[in-house]
């Protein structure tokens, strides 16, 4: 598959993304948040994943300044970056589906939060992290270049690791014993095989 297909179906994803993500940022804006708890680092963390996972792909897709960066890959890896793709932008619309109003961009509650255990949340406490995991590595796989295929899954691990500690705490500071026994259920970015 030829670098401009790669670079299209990229791009597509990218404004699929935005389409699935708006909604929900409208109805957002209207939710009264009773704990807020963005840090400086969460909105370094949110820049950062920002810049590795829209802005440098985007450099890749729209110029030839990192070119110098490209490499080959065969036919197969960019089919399995295509499916992965595919599924990524299903978990993220479904995650946001099924949390609904309760959806935030960072670390806060709103007024009247309800704690999702349905639909993906059944078995996944992080369905939208899943998601992304699958999207940062279909960008490896869909933009044969060492800089903007890897700057998405290096700047997301590095959110995801010093991020999801503090959300989980957060839960368990709202929602107690029932985000405890949610925990021990469910997994954190896959579902548990083994209770």
């Amino acid at each position: 598959m030829d670098t401009l297909t790669l670079k299209i179906v990229f791009f597509a994803g990218i404004v699929l993304f935005f389409f699935i993500r708006y909604p929900y940022q409208q109805q957002n804006k209207k939710n009264q948040i009773t704990d807020d708890r963005k840090t400086s680092q969460e909105k370094f963390l949110l820049v950062l994943v920002f810049l590795g996972m829209l802005l440098i792909p985007n450099i890749y897709v729209f110029s030839p300044l990192l070119s110098f960066a490209d490499y080959q890959l065969p036919e197969t890896v960019s089919i399995v970056g295509i499916l992965l793709y595919a599924i990524s932008m299903y978990l993220f619309w479904k995650s946001h589906h099924d949390l609904g109003q309760n959806w935030s961009p960072s670390l806060e509650m709103r007024a009247e939060h309800t704690l999702i255990t349905n639909g993906i949340y059944k078995s996944i406490r992080h369905p939208m992290y899943t998601s992304v995991w699958l999207w940062c590595l279909a960008q490896a796989l869909l933009l044969p270049n060492y800089i903007a295929g890897f700057s998405g899954i290096t700047s997301f691990a590095i959110l995801y690791f010093l991020r999801v500690s503090n959300e989980e705490k957060m839960m368990l500071d709202q929602f107690g014993d029932e985000y405890q026994s949610y925990m021990q259920s469910t997994g954190r970015v896959l579902p548990k095989l083994f209770f």
